[in-house]
């Protein structure tokens, strides 16, 4: 459990310039700074608004392709199903924050990309938020779902 923790962080650690991350997901610098503007990527930024990527987030970009290039989705496709993940099973929250939170509702924007959050998701970082996690997995997510609902 620990050393899949470490794992987890190490691959949450931002390490790669865009310019790098162009290089290894194939995709130009333009059209990462476009997954960012439309809501799909979530990039670090210094101090300075470089843009720094994780192992994490260059596996994302590379689903993100995916779904592109193979399954002839497009971005607001891609958006139209993070949307749908029903983040309130990841992060329990109550009917009055499910009431108060966009998230709950929108069927546009995923969880992270909403204006308004029920209490238990303000001030979380949602790059290390399970659901945002999940865009980076490009198997069936309705797996997914099934074995985390009939597992809890």
């Amino acid at each position: 459990m620990k050393e899949q923790k470490e794992s987890l962080k190490m691959d949450s650690d931002p390490v790669y310039t865009i310019g790098i991350a162009s290089k290894l997901t194939n995709t130009s610098v333009y059209t990462l700074r476009l997954y960012e503007e439309r809501g799909l990527i979530i990039p670090f930024k210094t101090d300075t608004k470089r843009r720094i990527y994780s192992k994490s987030d260059i596996e994302r970009i590379r689903c993100i392709r995916k779904h592109l290039d193979e399954e002839g989705l497009n971005i607001a496709g891609i958006k139209a199903i993070w949307s749908l993940v029903p983040c309130w099973l990841f992060r329990p929250c109550s009917k009055s924050d499910q009431e108060a939170c966009d998230a709950f509702v929108s069927t546009t924007e995923p969880c992270w990309g909403v204006a308004e959050k029920g209490s238990e998701c303000i001030g979380v970082d949602c790059r290390s938020c399970k659901v945002y996690l999940l865009g980076g997995s490009c198997s069936d997510m309705k797996s997914m779902y099934k074995s985390y609902i009939f597992k809890n």
